[in-house]
């Protein structure tokens, strides 16, 4: 039957519960930055507030957030395929920098414009009770959908929503100061508005730049927090049969962390027992570490930090014909039934069998295991040699 060897690219799993949850919790969002963009603008006209009608260009820019976060949230929920081996959440983290980076331009526009009719007095408004009436509204509002969203994105573990919240709560605040300035421009301040609309401005590029620059050090796989490393390093020490771990390597991708570690087991453990311990300290920390989705561990039988390398050293076939060479006076050496080789601190040590009925007695079997052992450590790459009976 002929193979099909065609490029698969996964739909979006529009049934994964977090991108369920995410959209959900958006699109609650998106209503509100809606209503609440359009009524700011439109009553900023009518009641000459440049400081509200900063504030619902900064609305309608978190409805532009929105549906990034739903795009992003939609792409992100396709699990891992031939050209993604990792998944598609850095998707998720992608869009956070743009979505910072959208935060920080909307300011600029907003600042440069309150800047300018600072300087022109005839330009700046006179704002009157209505602008002050829909800054309240905005205020309660913003700030109920940011802990909405905030509690959402603590529960799904979600950068990008944890990125909108902060934007919702960035509206809350703005109105905060738009409502200080509509109140000072009625007291005859005209300016106050103006410079409302400037601070309004400053704090929006500062949360654009955190949120960016947060999901910048993610992209260059910047390391989990210390003390999320250190629970991972404990949990690894935990499992039995662990005797030390380094190379411990931390990342973030969207939601979830990788982790890649390098751990040491007893020098002389069977390969399926080493796997075993492998697997359990990959189970331990996804069951343990809650935000760990994979776990790459590399089983080490010393410190290979601090021990010779064995790049260099022969393989068995070379190995095993290097002691067919040196053996070849000693008959008996024939009958070996199982050679183990154990590559450690940059030489080879051989655990070689027998079968019992080779040899007479103990002293024979004595003399028997000198002769090879000092035969095959003749040979610089060969440090030990055991010879066993069975």
């Amino acid at each position: 039957m002929p193979h099909d060897h065609s490029h698969h690219h996964e739909a979006p799993d529009t049934t994964d519960p977090r991108y369920r949850d995410i959209r959900n919790v958006t699109l609650v969002g998106s209503v509100v930055d809606l209503l609440l963009g359009v009524a700011k603008i439109l009553v900023g006209y009518i009641a000459q507030s440049q400081a509200l009608i900063a504030d619902g260009i900064h609305s309608l820019s978190d409805l532009v957030t929105d549906f990034m976060v739903l795009f992003a949230a939609k792409h992100a929920s396709r699990g891992a395929d031939a050209e993604h081996p990792y998944g598609h959440g850095r998707i998720e983290t992608v869009m956070t920098v743009a979505l910072g980076a959208a935060l920080i331009i909307v300011a600029i526009g907003i600042a440069w414009d309150a800047v300018r009719r600072m300087f022109e007095p005839e330009l700046l408004f006179h704002p009157g009770w209505l602008a002050l009436v829909v800054a309240a509204i905005s205020i309660v509002a913003k700030e109920a959908i940011y802990h909405y969203t905030m509690n959402a994105s603590k529960r799904l573990r979600s950068k990008l929503l944890r990125a909108n919240a902060w934007h919702s709560r960035s509206d809350a605040i703005s109105s905060v100061i738009v409502f200080i300035g509509v109140l000072g421009a009625m007291a005859g301040l005209d300016y106050l508005d103006a410079v409302a609309a400037v601070g309004v401005a400053m704090m929006i590029v500062k949360i654009g730049w955190e949120l960016a620059w947060h999901s910048i050090s993610e992209l260059i796989d910047t390391a989990l927090d210390e003390e999320r490393v250190q629970s991972i390093r404990k949990t690894i020490e935990a499992v039995p049969g662990v005797v030390d771990l380094h190379m411990l390597r931390t990342r973030r991708m969207g939601a979830d962390a990788l982790v890649d570690v390098h751990i040491q087991v007893e020098s002389y453990l069977s390969v399926s027992e080493g796997h075993q311990i492998s697997e359990t300290v990959r189970q331990q920390l996804i069951d343990e570490i809650e935000e760990v989705t994979d776990v790459m561990v590399h089983i080490d039988p010393e410190d290979d930090e601090m021990t010779t390398a064995a790049c260099d050293l022969p393989d068995r076939d070379e190995v095993t014909g290097i002691l067919k060479q040196v053996w070849a006076d000693e008959p008996l050496a024939r009958d070996i039934q199982e050679i183990t080789l154990h590559y450690l601190d940059g030489h080879i040590e051989v655990e070689a069998c027998l079968p019992l009925k080779t040899v007479e007695n103990a002293e024979t079997a004595k003399a028997l295991c000198k002769r090879l052992s000092t035969l095959a450590e003749a040979n610089p790459n060969i440090s030990k040699v055991r010879i066993g009976f069975a």
